[in-house]
């Protein structure tokens, strides 16, 4: 054996080593950060096809041959990796026979260096839920608008979201030119991938839907005062503008969102200070048998904003229109 070989040997005995004794929630952050990747690279090459194959689930629901396989290559790679644990996506059952190039099982390193607090390690797996939206932001994707296309994988453990990934298959890095970018957080441990930037004072800027607003979420916005809106497509891609300091909240008072749609924007947004909650100021519960749709509507805040003042803006037949 050469040198090169029995250090390779070593790192990956190492690099097993730390995946065995990484906890879970590690694990499977880690794992989606690869297997996001690898679904950013089939929405663009879907894309670069060019037959989207789109079909229409409801109104202003669609759903396209990107997200059906986007979807199938992240619950394939992370089901074969955690058997145990529960996986819920956007597009319903999936079938996880797929290409070998769609079967990831690498692991961000970075991630399993990660110490986590007591309460994440060592987590029965039947405790974790997955939740995944293979392609956030379909109508703008449909639309050419790619920019505002992510897709996220959100850990939960019990009720709480606790651990997420986003990844921009469209994101363009200025310094080499290559598309895409990954940015991930762990509520009380660390985030990664991006640098998180407190919005700029002296106005306040809203982010909100581009294509399923009404006059509840109108009324919600109009309460705040905004010097600025911001209508984008994608759960997702609104808390980046928060994360970024490019908006100040994403305002949703509707109950078109889901629990894939939140999930993991809620604990990368937990891990830099901000808050998603819905109006009333509760948390989403993200366990196996909550309900899906997220009813009383969506208002996260970036961080060093107050969440608590903005609650308080909300007109209460705002709030009441949600619970009818």
């Amino acid at each position: 054996m050469n040198q090169n070989d029995y250090v390779c040997n070593k790192l990956k005995v190492f690099t097993q080593d730390m995946a065995q004794t990484a906890s879970i929630v590690s694990r499977i952050v880690a794992s989606s950060i690869s297997a996001t990747v690898r679904a950013g690279k089939i929405i663009r090459d879907v894309m670069s096809y060019g037959d989207l194959n789109i079909v229409e689930k409801g109104k202003n629901d669609l759903q396209t041959e990107a997200d059906r396989c986007a979807q199938r290559c992240i619950i394939a790679s992370l089901s074969s990796q955690f058997p145990n644990i529960t996986i819920i996506g956007e597009e319903g059952s999936t079938n996880c026979d797929v290409p070998p190039d769609w079967m990831v099982t690498e692991l961000d390193q970075e991630i399993l260096k990660l110490k986590l607090p007591a309460h994440l390690e060592n987590i029965d797996p039947k405790d974790v839920c997955v939740w995944i939206d293979p392609l956030d932001g379909t109508s703008e994707y449909t639309q050419g608008l790619v920019e505002h296309v992510t897709v996220l994988v959100g850990v939960a453990v019990g009720q709480r979201a606790v651990g997420g990934v986003i990844h921009q298959p469209y994101y363009k890095n200025i310094d080499s030119g290559i598309l895409g970018r990954t940015i991930w957080g762990i509520s009380g441990v660390g985030f990664g991938g991006f640098s998180p930037t407190i919005p700029v004072g002296g106005k306040r800027i809203i982010t909100t839907t581009r294509s399923h607003s009404d006059s509840n979420v109108q009324a919600a916005i109009n309460a705040l005062h905004p010097d600025e809106i911001l209508r984008v497509g994608g759960a997702g891609y609104k808390v980046i503008l928060l994360l970024e300091g490019k908006a100040h909240a994403y305002v949703f008072a509707s109950k078109g969102s889901k629990r894939w749609d939140t999930c993991a924007p809620e604990a990368i947004l937990s891990a830099v200070g901000g808050t998603l909650t819905d109006f009333y100021g509760e948390f989403y519960s993200y366990n196996a048998k909550t309900s899906f749709a997220n009813v009383k509507g969506v208002l996260a805040t970036a961080p060093g904003e107050n969440h608590q003042w903005y609650l308080n803006q909300i007109p209460d037949k705002v709030k009441e229109k949600l619970k009818q």
